[in-house]
């Protein structure tokens, strides 16, 4: 195999174009073969493999900088640059990272898992280049048609457009977002556009215009007219060019011949430069080709009996009463569960791109003109439009429905994709109502209350992981906590889907001898205050969260202890939840007993929280 002998980009540039043909099937096959034994981004991957190939036959790295964005897009990077053999360990723990990784390669500049941020990191780094005056380094930052949706992106254009910087951009564009070139004449105009003897003759040209006496401006106004007048007739958008980025393109994402030839000119001129290639998303994989909604960008679908099942069926459900009710999400309407509302419902679904900022901004403008939105993000996307959540909804004090996937703990794609800041965020919100269901069935009741509270805005949180089944009786309603076991000794409170490991913590405290109360928060804001006065009457409290420990909901429950019991003996309380740091990729359940948030974890800490008071009766195992 021409991919066993691959270790270095240096070994691209020895292979003749049959031989890169070769090589972009095995790579293929590899990505195919990771992706379905351990998960992860599939189309996307498959669409750049022939553009890598070129990249990195063109430029040195990592001395010339490469930029990813997103970086699901990286896999062929990875096996070029000497990570064939670590794909084994895809989204594993201890294994490779589905991103970009700092930590894993020279050639990797940018975890960038979050969209539309790549220009600004190349014009930081451009700026850079500039002032360090050593021997320049090319940098090319690839960005998806997607990412473009992002409004960051398009300040980072601007910047770069203004300052002039030199940059190469490349817009991979899978879904045909941008019209191509289809006139023999517009091919043409294309290819000589990209030539740089022709742009230095034309840079003469305009010079001599303008230095003509008298009629030099005309000239030079004139020579710019007809230009502009071809470009309207022949080729794309001039969009880019107004923001003073030079554009050229379609090219054919899949032809390395013609990409290494686009790219070699790009590279004799200066300047922010954008080209643009067209890739097919999946090609070479008959499942990912015959995917009409999104090629098989990635492996993961809403599963039955998930939390994102249970919100999907709630949502159908009450929007079938309610005609006000809208969906909103940021380029995401199948992860998230709104595809059958679509289908069921297409002029009251709304995908506003990668746009987290204006998803939520909108939200609040239908809200105030009569609508009900529901905005569906994933738990660390909403994040990135926490300051309009803030003063654009709870200022405003509109009804709009957050409604967050992927809370908590989420596991394979790493650091970046963890939701562990939406409980430390949304609390602070004033105004602000917060869910944390810990069933299938929680979840559609907490929806159906959501939507009965006018005066403000209200979150909904939910795991990634399968959905616990309650039956009718294990259902509560409103904003009241629910007791599942009463005690003396300990109160237990869990937040959300740790209720699973809290109950089993209680059983074996129990089986040792403890009196355990166990409660389920289900609304971490505003807290139950008989779910506090009864916590109070214990000596001991544990509060269990999946959530950033620091500024969380436990918090937030001990310093209302301490008021609640002023004059009377205050109980110890133990804080359990995530630790303020960056959390590598892993199973959830693996991450959370390394975290202590498993059963053993908590029956650990209680037992320790207990024998600093009573060392000798402190008798319970973990």
């Amino acid at each position: 195999m021409i991919l066993e002998t691959i270790s270095s980009p240096a070994d691209l540039r020895s292979l003749t174009y049959d031989q890169l043909d070769v090589l972009a099937a095995e790579m293929r096959e590899l990505i195919v073969d990771a992706v379905n034994a351990n998960g992860g981004h599939l189309g996307s991957n498959l669409g750049v493999v022939e553009l890598t190939l070129a990249l990195h036959r063109v430029f040195d790295s990592p001395h010339d900088i490469i930029l990813w964005d997103t970086g699901h897009q990286a896999y062929p990077h990875k096996i070029v640059t000497g990570r064939a053999g670590d794909f084994t360990g895809l989204r594993q723990s201890g294994g490779m990272s589905g991103y970009p990784s700092r930590d894993e390669s020279e050639h990797d500049w940018v975890e960038n898992s979050h969209a539309s941020t790549i220009l600004s990191y190349a014009y930081g780094l451009a700026v850079a280049q500039a002032a360090d005056g050593a021997d320049p380094r090319r940098i090319v930052a690839v960005v998806g048609d997607g990412s473009m949706t992002g409004g960051m992106a398009f300040e980072g254009l601007n910047n770069l457009g203004h300052s002039g910087r030199d940059c190469i951009i490349i817009l991979n564009d899978n879904g045909r977002s941008y019209a191509p070139t289809i006139s023999k004449l517009g091919e043409s105009l294309v290819k000589i556009r990209n030539n740089p003897v022709y742009m230095r003759r034309q840079a003469k040209l305009e010079k001599a215009l303008a230095e003509m006496p008298v009629v030099g401006g005309f000239a030079e106004r004139g020579l710019e007219a007809t230009k502009a007048a071809i470009r309207e007739m022949w080729e794309p958008h001039a969009f880019f060019e107004t923001l003073g980025v030079r554009y050229a393109g379609p090219f054919d994402g899949h032809d390395i011949e013609a990409l290494e030839e686009a790219l070699h000119n790009a590279t004799e001129m200066s300047g922010p430069q954008v080209l643009h290639v067209l890739t097919q998303k999946g090609r070479g994989y008959g499942p990912a080709e015959n995917d009409p909604i999104k090629r098989m960008h990635d492996i993961g679908a809403p599963k039955p009996g998930s939390y994102t099942a249970a919100f999907t069926e709630a949502l159908i459900t009450e929007a079938e009463i309610h005609p006000e009710i809208v969906a909103i999400t940021a380029a995401m309407p199948d992860s998230t569960g709104l595809l059958p509302f679509a289908d069921r419902f297409p002029d009251r679904c709304f995908d506003v791109g990668i746009a987290e900022q204006h998803a939520v901004t909108s939200a609040a403008g239908m809200a105030m003109g009569g609508l009900r939105p529901v905005v569906a993000l994933y738990s660390t996307f909403l994040t990135r439009a926490i300051d309009q959540v803030n003063l654009d909804v709870g200022l405003h004090r509109q009804p709009v429905v957050f409604c967050l996937d992927r809370a908590g703990i989420t596991g394979d794609d790493g650091p970046s994709h963890h939701g562990i800041l939406d409980m430390v965020l949304l609390t602070k919100v004033p105004g602000m109502t917060v869910f944390a269901p810990a069933s299938y069935q929680e979840l559609g009741q907490m929806f159906h209350d959501a939507l009965e509270i006018t005066d403000g805005p209200v979150a909904i949180r939910w795991a990634k992981t399968a959905a616990r089944q309650a039956a009718p009786g294990e259902v509560g309603a409103g904003l009241k906590a629910r007791r599942l076991r009463r005690g003396d000794d300990l109160c237990l409170i869990s937040v959300g889907k740790m209720l699973d490991a809290a109950e089993a913590a209680a059983e074996r405290l129990e089986a040792d001898g403890v009196s355990v109360s166990l409660w389920d928060a289900r609304v971490v804001k505003p807290l139950d205050p008989a779910m506090l006065d009864d916590a109070g009457r214990h000596p001991y409290v544990v509060t269990v969260e999946d959530g950033l420990r620091d500024g969380g909901v436990g918090m937030a429950i001990a310093d209302q202890l301490a008021e609640l019991t002023v004059g009377r003996p205050e109980p110890r309380v133990r804080v359990l939840g995530v630790p303020a740091q960056y959390i590598p990729h892993a199973k959830p359940d693996v991450i959370l007993a390394d975290l202590g948030l498993d059963t053993s974890g908590i029956v650990a800490s209680a037992v320790s929280l207990m024998a600093a008071d009573h060392p000798e009766g402190a008798s319970a195992t973990v």
